[in-house]
């Protein structure tokens, strides 16, 4: 059926709530866009939330297919603008207005599912590909959201911008990814130097451990580099959140590496104090023209 103006505002609402429940590290960030693009985010959270739920409920690898083939069969009604769920209908509405393409859902879809068959990555190139699928992709969808100048790099930086943070994801994330038998980090690396999975599951914190974990903050840090030139192409509006997921994202790798690597004893992660220090200072600086280049 399609969605009234009444039932898309609540089904928007939906998304914002879904968002602050389950947005540790973005939600503050998307508070600072403005009412129309931030609503259209919440959607665009609220799909992948829905996708990574699916992924990582406790149900049969069938189940959880059913559970994908509904997500796609839902996409498909929303191309018709017709709609049998409430994120669906704001999904909708949201890729109508600022005209994001329809793969883009798709390949997200595509890239949550393949952790239903693929624990273990075996070269960067490999897990390169998973990551732009669940990230980058949605980097992609942001930068629609967000607008932005006609730049030929553009999309390279969002790419790089979304890749970035699932790198950084998987760094804090190594011993609950463990606990569920998958390794993302990719074998070829652990293999250089000289770290085994036992020694991940088991949560060990010695030199070559160490050695790893430099190389793949150093890795995430250039990513962000290259992401960080993505924030002066954006449409003003947009470039606090943006600014704000990167200071957030980088104070996790700052912290993982002041832990001295140790991402076992407790998990890494920014207060809510911290993260709306961050987001206000950021946001100040977005405002003063002076400033903004800093970003």
């Amino acid at each position: 059926m399609a969605a009234t103006q009444p039932d898309l505002d609540a089904a928007y609402d939906l998304c914002r709530r879904i968002t602050k429940s389950e947005a540790k590290n973005f939600y503050y960030a998307f508070r600072t866009l403005p009412s129309v693009k931030r609503r259209a985010i919440y959607a665009a959270y609220a799909f992948c939330r829905l996708c990574d739920d699916i992924s990582d409920e406790d149900m049969s690898r069938e189940e959880r297919l059913d559970g994908f083939r509904g997500v796609r069969e839902s996409l498909a009604l929303a191309r018709q603008h017709r709609y049998n769920e409430p994120v669906f209908a704001a999904l909708g509405d949201a890729a109508t207005r600022f005209e994001i393409p329809p793969e883009h859902f798709e390949e997200i879809v595509v890239g949550v599912e393949m952790d239903l068959d693929t624990t273990r990555y075996e070269t960067f190139d490999d897990l390169r590909e998973y990551c732009h699928k669940v990230a980058s992709v949605v980097g992609l969808v942001s930068i629609r959201i967000f607008g932005h100048d006609e730049h030929p790099e553009v999309e390279t930086y969002a790419v790089d911008l979304g890749l970035a943070m699932q790198l950084t994801n998987i760094l804090r994330d190594i011993k609950e990814d463990a606990a569920r038998d998958r390794v993302y980090i990719p074998q070829d690396e652990l293999r250089r130097f000289g770290v085994s999975e036992t020694e991940l599951t088991n949560g060990v914190v010695n030199d070559p451990f160490r050695e790893l974990m430099r190389f793949q903050v150093g890795r995430a840090r250039e990513f962000f580099e290259s992401g960080r030139k993505l924030i002066p192409l954006l449409e003003p509006d947009a470039r606090a959140c943006t600014a704000v997921l990167i200071g957030v994202y980088t104070s996790i790798l700052n912290r993982i590496e002041a832990a001295d690597y140790d991402v076992f004893s407790q998990r890494v992660n920014l207060s809510t104090g911290e993260k709306l220090r961050t987001m206000a200072k950021l946001w100040a600086m977005s405002r003063v023209p002076g400033l903004r280049g800093l970003l």
